[in-house]
């Protein structure tokens, strides 16, 4: 009992030393994780405006700017490495721990996002299981790895908490102030808003696929594939250029007593013009849609060479749209049979890959166009998202 007693102060400071040196070693262990460089490669933001990235030793500063381009609306995210310590001044920046290993999203565009780093095994959360393109997600749906998290044209915000995934990509603009988001965050649930909607041009949309590198520690295998990417798009859009005879088109159906036409800053009137089309309405300065009436319309379309973007379902035809308006029999591509559409792609749930793949693919989406318009200048190209209504 005596040696007991007269052990008692040893063993309690072996056990306090003990503390103090785990904790040390703690603390060296993050201290050397932020002297660290972990990001030898870096995503370099080129065309999109609607982001930044910025890096440091241990950790990604992500900025997603909203429309008005002002700082009170923009969300900054902070993209900490697993294990490393919060750097101080970032208060309000919402902590994402990276890389990330679970990730539910709201639109099927960001399932092609992550297909086009070959990272869908994170995702394990979908708004709609019904609308996905991805052969590789519907597999995982099937096996049960991937949960429906959408409920009434909003979220299961209860499901979400059960699954607590890595962090929930939604759709929007950061200046909409996500207050409906507050229970998922206060649960610990990351909330970062995907906004390539916003950008006008194609290699600017599909440059978002940056993010999700960034988020993915996957800088090293975006920079590869978007560079390729970027390398043919220019490409093949320089050899659209220089042809001299430009077919006049026209764009998409009159819909409830209006014709909502590209303006001509928009992401889809980059399309046309990349791929050497005369689109009537390009010089009209705006990126939103054009809402016209079928009279102003008209006289532009009657004659035009092409009729692009005619319909969304795969089962669309001429006889179908003719009996829409049986104006649309006067035009001219309608008489030729020139009318095509980015309805190839839509399988049995009703997904089009247009709106999924397509995003992150500008190439071959040019490729289609050009294909439709100069068949000379790509003879081996087969359409992939476009087809020919019958």
């Amino acid at each position: 009992m005596l040696l007991l007693k007269n052990a008692l102060p040893f063993l309690v400071l072996i056990t306090v030393y003990g503390c103090n040196c785990s904790e040390s070693q703690s603390e060296q262990k993050i201290s050397k994780a932020e002297g660290k460089n972990y990001y030898n490669e870096k995503a370099e933001v080129k065309y999109a405006k609607g982001f930044t990235i910025d890096y440091f030793s241990h950790y990604k500063i992500v900025n997603v700017i909203g429309t008005s381009g002002q700082a009170a609306d923009t969300a900054k995210y902070l993209l900490l490495e697993r294990g490393t310590a919060r750097p101080e001044g970032f208060s309000k920046a919402q902590l994402i721990e990276i890389p990330v290993r679970s990730m539910a999203v709201m639109s099927s565009m960001h399932v092609g996002l992550l297909g086009f780093l070959g990272s869908e095994n994170v995702l394990t959360g979908l708004a709609n299981l019904q609308y996905v393109y991805s052969p590789e997600v519907i597999k995982m749906i099937s096996s049960g790895k991937i949960a429906e998290i959408g409920r009434d044209q909003g979220l299961n915000e209860e499901k979400l908490i059960e699954m607590h995934p890595g962090l929930l990509m939604t759709m929007g603009s950061p200046g909409a102030k996500n207050h409906h988001y507050q229970t998922l965050e206060q649960a610990g649930i990351p909330v970062l808003t995907n906004s390539e909607w916003i950008e006008n041009t194609p290699l600017a949309r599909a440059e978002w696929v940056k993010v999700v590198a960034a988020l993915l520690n996957k800088e090293k295998e975006v920079n590869t594939k978007f560079a390729e990417m970027e390398q043919e798009y220019s490409r093949i859009a320089s050899l659209a250029a220089k042809v001299k005879d430009k077919p006049a088109i026209i764009s998409g159906l009159n819909t409830k007593d209006a014709w909502f036409l590209p303006g001509g800053d928009s992401y889809m009137a980059r399309f046309f013009k990349d791929a050497g089309a005369d689109y009537h309405w390009n010089d009209v300065k705006t990126d939103a849609s054009l809402p016209l009436n079928f009279e102003a319309v008209y006289p532009f379309a009657l004659n035009a060479d092409f009729w692009l973007n005619v319909g969304f379902d795969k089962n669309d035809t001429k006889k179908g749209i003719l009996a829409m308006d049986s104006r649309y029999g006067d035009f001219k591509a309608f008489k030729s049979g020139k009318m095509y559409s980015y309805n190839n792609r839509v399988n049995e749930r009703g997904s089009n890959d247009f709106f999924e793949s397509g995003t992150v693919n500008p190439h071959i989406v040019l490729s289609d166009l050009i294909k439709i318009l100069h068949p000379e200048l790509l003879p081996d190209h087969q359409l992939v998202y476009y087809k020919q209504l019958r």
